[in-house]
Order: C-alpha cells, then structure tokens, then sequence
C-alpha cells in the first residue's frame, strides 16, 4: 500500500481546516493516525531538549502528560538527532518510549517504529512517531511518502505554535517566534481541565501587569508554581523571583529577613543583612503563607506595598524599592480579617487580583496527566524500563478525593512504584489499583474470596497460599490461557509468570 496523491491532497486540506480549531492538534494527529492505520500516534512539540505530547491517537490518556526527556529515551532523541525519516528495527533493543501505554495491547511491545523529525527551517520542533504491533506495519511506504508527510506536519505544527502564541493573553504576542514559545521545566503546569484553562487564562491577563496577587487554594495545590508562572510571564521575568515562607520565620528574625539589618542594630547583628525585599528589587517577591505573618510586621509590609520605601533594621535612612508582590495562604484571609487576625487594610491591598488554584478534585481527567507525569519522573530516578498505570488504576485514581491535591497523589504514584517494582522484580512495571489502594481493591474485587482462617503459619506462607489459589481460580476462568488470566487480574504477563513460578505453579 502506497499514499495516493489524493490521500495526501485530502490530509493537507484536513490540517489546514484544523488549523482554525481549538482541537487543532488531536485533528492533525487523527488525520495521520488514520491515513497511515497505526495502532498508536503522537505529535510531539521539542521544547528545552525534551518532547512534550500535544495530540496523541491509541496511547493511553496519561502519556499526554508525560514528559520525555532525550537523555532518557534513547528512540526519541535518535529521531531528534536524525535529520530524516528513522525506522527502528522490530529487534531493535532500544527501549520504545510507548511500550505498555497502547492500552489494547498493554501487555505486548512495540514491533513497528518509525520516527518522523519536523522542522521549522533548520530548526527542530517536533516530531511525529509511528507505532505498530505488526513488524511490518510501514514497510510499504516509502521515506519519499512520509517525507512529504513530515513537511505537512511540520508547517502545521509551526502554524499551530504561534496561533497558541497569538490566542494567549499577555506579554509577548505574535512578536516572539516560534522557538521562544515557553520553555518547560518541574515549574510546568499540567492540566487541560476547563478549571485549568480558565487559571491560565487569568494567569495570562494579570502577568504583564504589576498589579499585586493573591493565590488562594488549599494545601498542595500548586500555589507556587502558579506564582512562577506569573513571574515568568511577566515584564520582570529576566529579574529575580526571590520566596519567602512567612509560616516558617520566627517573629524575632522576620523583620530583619524581610527588611534587612545594618552592623550592629541588635546582639548578634555582626555585618549588614540584605533583607527579601532588597534582593526582589526590579522583580518579584513571593510570600507564601502570607496569613502566618505576625500582625506587627503587616503593617510595615502595607507601608512597603503603599510608598515603595523601607526601613533596614537599626538604620534610618529609608530605601526605595521596585517590587511585585505575589502572596498565597490556605486561609479565608477576608474572614481573618473580619476576625482580627489579618489587617483588611492590608487584604485589600495584596488582592487586587485574587487567583484561586482549584483543588485536585474538581479537575477530572487532570489527575490522570499528572499520575502520567509523575510516572515518567519515577520512572527516570528508579530506572525501570517501562512504568505504565493500568486501566483500572486509572480509573480509581480518578475517582480518589486526594485531600492533600497534586503534592499527595506525586507521593503516591513514587508509593505505588516502589511496592509495584518490588512485586515485579523487574524493570517493567504495571501499577495497579492494590499498589494504591491495597484495602480499596480488595474491597472492590469482583471474585468473592472466602475469609483466611488465622493459623500458625507465617503472613508470607499465608499470603503465599492465597496468592496460589488465587491464581489458579483465574487460570481456571481463563481455559488455562496465561495471558487471559493476566488480564483478568490485571497484572504484567512477565510478572505473572515469574509469581507462579515461585509459587510452584509452573
């Protein structure tokens, strides 16, 4: 099978339409997906030495919030360094970045494999990869053909890039090319959720001025990652960013932390001490915990906030300061300051523009990009092979209340790995929802599993005994058939094989 002159003609016109379209990727990506009969897809934007998905067909929904990093994925940073069309052979033994995230195809490994780089000019920005179960998938169109089909991608990512610039509020504009479009780094982001959106979007609008901000939002909800993208977004993202955490400063050194000291101002005072507000000068000052500051020091804060000008500790002469403020508390600050805890004079001053960071909760299919993220970081600093999430531990992560936000699932998902890896004893790995949730999953199992009567055995001979009947009732449900029965308890067929070898049911 070769690409017809028509197909192509109709894939152009396709990208052009989708251009327009807020979904103008997942269009680009499902036009190729289908043209070329893939079993997986992505189109991958290359930004600061790493590729970030923005449209994938066939992989599972966590890989769009996944990172790759090049040094960590030797297939991709290949097609990065190629210059033309890289088709991996089926016995290649380079990891393939997707292997276990083709959700119809979990337990098996990619055999097919064809890097398309895109380029803006000589410059890199994307790629196009091409998936397959069968080794032979692509072997029928030629690098000509899927030449042809890079170009097109490749104006339309280039196209699609700065029409993002273009649609985002703030500073820069269309003026910033193409390779300027934000850089990613462990500051980035992650959500698409309409709550998201709706954040970003007010972060674009409020960034390009100097207006004061408040982030409100519980605990672990990513305040201070909001507060950098502020900063970054703004006219003062070439001058510093300097954090204070006002809950962690001792009432006795916080003036002289905020304001700084001279030689000599109190006991222990033995050389001059530039205060936070000093080094912000020209840039940001982020103060979280904003509502654990002694009311003493708020009103010197108001005087900074209303004259520009402060006062070292044990010095008179007052210095002049340039500096935005952005302030975060979990608190209802309006409520601490109807009840005296918190100046309203001050309120008022630090909330001009409120932002509230909603809680993980209210943020749907996010929490799966984020496990997604947080699995590629696991991955990378226990380094495993492949660490993919299950169907079913994507759907009980989704439906999890996560009272501690982003910070409690990131800790569970490095929980989860470290059992899951222990349990493998490999470096291919599957989380499950009992890596999560151990009582959770056992409550929620659909086969009814009579109660272990206690015995003198060992916990290990006990479990050892479970596991073993277990297995063999799944066995017995599947008509013998391993891999059936792997997915029936939704484990790695590698991994099963080697638990019922050392069950001794092999």
């Amino acid at each position: 099978m070769t690409l017809s002159v028509n197909s192509l003609a109709d894939i152009a016109v396709n990208i052009q339409v989708s251009l327009s379209r807020p979904d103008r990727f997942s269009r680009i990506i499902s036009s190729i997906h289908h043209l070329l009969n893939c079993d997986a897809t992505a189109l991958l934007c290359y930004e600061a030495h790493q590729f970030r998905p923005v449209a994938t067909a066939g992989l599972a929904p966590d890989v769009m919030g996944r990172r790759f990093q090049l040094e960590a994925h030797p297939r991709l940073e290949a097609i990065a360094r190629a210059g033309d069309v890289v088709r991996f052979p089926a016995e290649s033994d380079l990891p393939d970045p997707y292997d276990g995230l083709i959700p119809e195809h979990q337990e098996l490994h990619v055999h097919a494999c064809v890097g398309l780089p895109l380029f803006s000019g000589q410059r890199l920005i994307g790629a196009l990869t091409l998936d397959g179960m069968n080794a032979t998938q692509f072997d029928a169109y030629s690098d000509e053909e899927l030449r042809v089909v890079a170009a097109l991608v490749s104006g339309a990512l280039n196209n699609a890039l700065l029409l993002e610039q273009l649609e985002r509020p703030g500073v820069g504009g269309f003026s910033r090319a193409a390779e300027e479009v934000k850089e990613i780094d462990s500051d980035e982001m992650i959500g698409s959720s309409p709550a998201m959106m709706q954040l970003k979007k007010e972060i674009g609008i409020v960034a390009a001025t100097d207006l004061n901000v408040l982030i409100t939002g519980e605990t672990g909800v990513g305040k201070e990652l909001v507060a950098r993208a502020l900063h970054q977004q703004s006219a003062r993202s070439t001058q510093p960013l300097i954090y204070l955490n006002c809950a962690a400063l001792p009432e006795s050194v916080a003036e002289s932390e905020l304001f700084g000291h001279v030689k000599g101002a109190f006991t222990g005072a033995i050389h001059d001490r530039t205060g936070k507000f000093e080094m912000a000068n020209n840039g940001t000052l982020f103060l979280d915990e904003i509502g654990e500051l002694p009311l003493s020091l708020q009103a010197k804060l108001l005087r900074v906030l209303q004259y520009g000008d402060l006062q070292r500790v044990g010095e008179d002469r007052p210095l002049k300061v340039d500096v935005r403020i952005l302030a975060a508390t979990n608190q209802d600050l309006r409520q601490a300051s109807a009840e005296g805890r918190f100046r309203t004079d001050l309120f008022h001053r630090l909330s001009v523009f409120p932002l509230h960071v909603p809680p993980l909760r209210e943020r749907g299919d996010d929490i799966v990009l984020l496990a997604g993220y947080f699995c590629e970081k696991c991955r990378k600093k226990f380094g495993l092979r492949h660490l993919a999430l299950s169907a079913a531990a994507r759907a009980v992560l989704r439906k999890a209340e996560w009272p501690g936000n982003i910070r409690e699932l990131e800790h569970s998902i490095y929980r989860a790995t470290i059992i899951a890896q222990a349990e493998a004893g490999g470096a291919e790995v599957i989380l499950l929802p009992s890596h999560f949730f151990p009582a959770q999953a056992s409550a929620s199992s659909a086969e009814p599993v009579a109660e272990v009567a206690f015995s003198s055995k060992s916990l290990r001979e006990a479990t050892d005994e479970f596991q073993r009947r277990y297995i063999r009732q799944a066995l017995q449900a599947s008509e013998g058939k391993w891999a059936a029965c792997a997915r029936k308890l939704e484990m790695d067929p590698g991994n099963l094989h080697r638990l019922a070898g050392r069950l001794g049911l092999k």
